[in-house]
């Protein structure tokens, strides 16, 4: 686990641990309800400290935070931009994410189902195309996006933001669900600076239509979801021009930036 990480998510790596094969069994939430929480570190410590659900950590080879790396994709006219920003339905992020530690690449496409809840489907990606679509990537794209919302993006398909983050990711055995949380998380335009949140995490629940346990304890101390996406969220802040609807209260009141080291 790296320095930032063990500071940010603080006595985790005393929690009993659990296997990737078993989180996946007992909680693969493929098709998911997403809350999402932009917390101050001190405080994040603290309530995960205290939240008393019985969490386990996910470990693999005897690592506990794993860097994520995630190219986004969109057309000239921001089209997915666009349909986020104005809470469209079917709406739909492409990109490619990247294990880092583990050197495997997927490509994904999500989409906006029944009672916004997310559906995700992705395939192996080459690790030295993650940063482009490949001809068989764009067949796949259109296909999984005509299936799903039913049309498919008029104009090419290009890089607009990539993120970059260490992920901790915890199950909670009584709902079945899990949570994952996500330090020094990192926006970059392509040919542009970096920016990273200032110290604060982005916490995310993942569980069924209901709230989960850690979503009532940070709720019962005051924490409250908020509008973030790492996609719509990370340009909007970047490129001050696009419309951020949805995003102007987190902008303005959670989400401070400053330059990558």
């Amino acid at each position: 686990m790296s320095t930032k990480a063990t500071a940010a998510v603080g006595n985790l790596h005393l929690l009993p641990a659990i296997g990737l094969e078993e989180l996946n069994s007992e909680a693969a939430l493929q098709t998911r309800v997403d809350r999402k929480y932009v917390v101050p570190t001190r405080l994040a410590r603290e309530l995960l400290a205290t939240a008393g659900t019985g969490m386990r950590v996910l470990e693999m080879e005897g690592s506990r935070s794993f860097a994520y790396d995630s190219v986004y994709f969109d057309t000239a006219t921001l089209d997915s931009y666009l349909l986020a920003a104005h809470g469209r339905r079917r709406r739909y992020k492409i990109r490619t994410r990247t294990y880092v530690d583990s050197a495997m690449s997927f490509l994904e496409v999500k989409t906006e189902g029944a009672r916004e809840a997310t559906v995700k489907e992705r395939i192996p990606y080459q690790l030295e195309d993650r940063s482009r679509l490949t001809a068989e990537g764009l067949e796949y794209v259109r296909e999984t996006l005509a299936a799903a919302v039913g049309s498919v993006p008029a104009g090419a398909l290009e890089p607009v933001i990539e993120t970059r983050y260490h992920r901790t990711t915890l199950y909670l055995p009584e709902s079945g669900s899990r949570a994952t949380v996500d330090t020094g998380v990192t926006w970059q335009c392509p040919g542009e600076p970096a920016w990273v949140l200032a110290d604060a995490v982005i916490l995310e629940t993942k569980s069924g239509s209901t709230a989960g346990p850690l979503d009532r304890h940070l709720w019962a101390n005051g924490v409250r979801p908020s509008r973030i996406s790492k996609f719509a969220t990370g340009m909007a802040a970047l490129r001050p021009g696009l419309p951020a609807n949805r995003w102007h209260r987190t902008l303005c009141r959670t989400m401070a930036l400053r330059p990558a080291p």
